[in-house]
């Protein structure tokens, strides 16, 4: 995922992605080179990034290059590192075999323990630096919570109006139960009661400034819609009526349907929208056009400065929230999609005939279907996508990201 160059300086900003090993989920974060005494104006900004990380991190992994050996820099990184009080792992990189394992020994000396041998080229070793990163991770305490309804995450890209559209929702006459720090750092979850339903508000909205550090707003607003999008059930996706459907909304779409959570677009400050009576409709399918993918999601037109359907879009996250839980009846399913596939098979490849036998589905949230054929390593990508599109035409799922899966059957 990330750039690799032999020119140093090529990793400016963080990169991270959402990592599993051991039965352990963890985000991994790739900074910018770490050089202490820069007075280079983008060095410090990198450096800047690179402190930011090690201060929201729960571990740190400080990778020293074994072809080179400890460098005055490696000693005042170490020195940093010793003061700030976190877990490190500390890395030799760049080795290849056996007898060079025998030369990391003299990282000792940086006082950070002992160091674990990797070669990132080879992937020598990288099964047991993961085993001992998912030792060192704390362990995620369950404990048994008092119901939180159905877990709504606000989401969308900075100045949408997300914070308007949850103050908007909290400002009608409703009951509010309480609030609930949340699993990352900043933010926090409104629990509100409307009529007999309970919905937990999952706020992606606000940043604190830490006095200690300078935050960089783009990566953390990226970073905590992520840990949102895996926490909620519903996500409601705003975008602005008057720019449209941009690429950064989109980006946040897909992340929702890899996640494959339920999802709303509601499209935000539609008072400023001049209308006719079929404004909306035209605005539907231009951004259909634009997204065909995402054409079983539903759109909501609403303003939260004046209130305009905020109970409409909750009643709408509801319904996809029920619809990720439905289930279909076998008999049912296959007499639908066996006449589909019969009015159009599976294309022959390597002249092998593809033929489908049945489907079921194994689970819900996400809905869950197997299909069982002789091939199912010749079916293509555009014929999943064909059953796909033929279980929403009979079965709805609107706003629901549907797992399809091929199995062999002899």
């Amino acid at each position: 995922m990330a750039v690799v160059d032999k020119t140093p300086g090529v990793t400016r900003d963080r990169n991270y992605a959402e990592c599993s090993w051991a039965g352990k989920d963890f985000f991994l974060v790739d900074t910018g080179g770490f050089i202490p005494k820069t007075k280079d104006q983008l060095e410090k900004k990198v450096l800047a990034q690179v402190e930011t990380a090690i201060y929201e991190a729960d571990l740190v992994l400080f990778l020293v290059d074994n072809k080179v050996g400890i460098q005055i820099i490696e000693q005042d990184i170490a020195k940093r590192l010793r003061k700030v009080g976190k877990k490190i792992i500390l890395v030799a990189n760049k080795v290849d075999n056996q007898k060079e394992e025998q030369e990391i020994f003299g990282f000792k000396r940086l006082g950070l323990g002992d160091p674990i041998a990797v070669s990132a080229a080879s992937g020598r070793n990288t099964g047991e630096l993961l085993d001992k990163i998912s030792d060192f991770l704390p362990e995620v305490k369950i404990e048994e919570e008092e119901k939180e309804g159905i877990k709504i995450a606000v989401l969308g890209r900075p100045n949408v109006g997300k914070s308007s559209l949850v103050n908007a929702i909290l400002g009608e006459e409703k009951l509010i139960v309480t609030d609930l720090p949340g699993t990352t750092r900043d933010s926090i979850d409104t629990k509100i009661q409307i009529n007999d339903k309970t919905f937990t508000l999952i706020d992606t909205a606000g940043l604190k400034r830490k006095s200690r550090i300078k935050e960089d707003l783009d990566f953390y607003t990226s970073l905590r819609t992520l840990r949102s999008i895996q926490r909620c059930d519903v996500a409601l996706v705003l975008i602005e009526a008057q720019e449209g459907l941009l690429s950064q909304d989109l980006k946040i779409f897909e992340e929702v349907e890899k996640a494959r959570k339920g999802m709303v677009m509601v499209v935000n400050k539609w008072d400023l929208v001049e209308k006719e009576s079929t404004t909306a409709d035209f605005y539907t399918k231009a951004i259909q056009k634009k997204a065909p993918s995402l054409d079983y999601i539903p759109i909501i037109y609403i303003s939260a400065k004046t209130k305009k359907r905020l109970n409409q879009t909750l009643n709408l996250a509801l319904k996809v929230y029920d619809e990720r839980k439905r289930r279909i009846q076998t008999s049912e399913l296959n007499d639908k999609m066996k006449t589909e596939i019969e009015r159009r098979p599976p294309a022959q490849k390597m002249g092998k005939y593809i033929k489908i036998y049945y489907v079921t589905q194994t689970g819900v949230e996400p809905p869950t279907f197997v299909f069982f054929c002789n091939y199912p390593e010749f079916l293509q990508k555009n014929y999943l996508r064909f059953l796909e599109n033929r279980l929403r035409e009979h079965f709805g799922y609107q706003g629901v990201p549907l797992r399809i899966k091929v199995r062999k059957r002899e």
